[in-house]
């Protein structure tokens, strides 16, 4: 007697105003971090193709990000100790970042929502 659990059942397409929907949550949950357009992009990448594109751009805004926020840190931290007053100015530096991610996120919110592919000025394309 073999004790085999039955394959789940693919999920079903999108419909459009979901997949539009699901777009538009992955660019907005861009203002907390990679994590949401991640799971979104995991979850919805094969159930709807407005959601993988816009998912994956996003994903691969907030990526570019992350590599900034630890590239300011480790440069600050190596400055700071030469230059004690690029200390002052870092904050400055790190408050651009946020209102890019900021920002960015809530345009990307606003296109997919509409239906339109948003493309962000500057990300690194890691996730193709």
């Amino acid at each position: 007697m073999t004790n085999a659990t039955p394959a789940a059942a693919p999920q079903p397409p999108l419909s459009e105003s979901e997949d539009r929907q699901w777009a538009s949550f992955a660019h907005l949950g861009g203002i907390l971090g990679p994590l949401p357009s991640l799971i979104i992009w995991l979850v919805f990448k094969d159930r709807g193709a407005f959601t993988r594109n816009e998912a994956k751009e996003a994903l691969n805004f907030q990526i570019t990000l992350t590599i900034a926020w630890v590239a300011l840190f480790i440069l600050v931290t190596i400055i700071t100790f030469v230059v004690w007053v690029f200390g002052l100015i870092a904050p400055l530096l790190y408050l651009a970042i946020w209102a890019a991610q900021i920002i960015f996120s809530i345009l990307g919110f606003v296109k997919a929502k509409d239906g339109t592919p948003y493309r962000y000025p500057f990300a690194l394309r890691l996730i193709k």
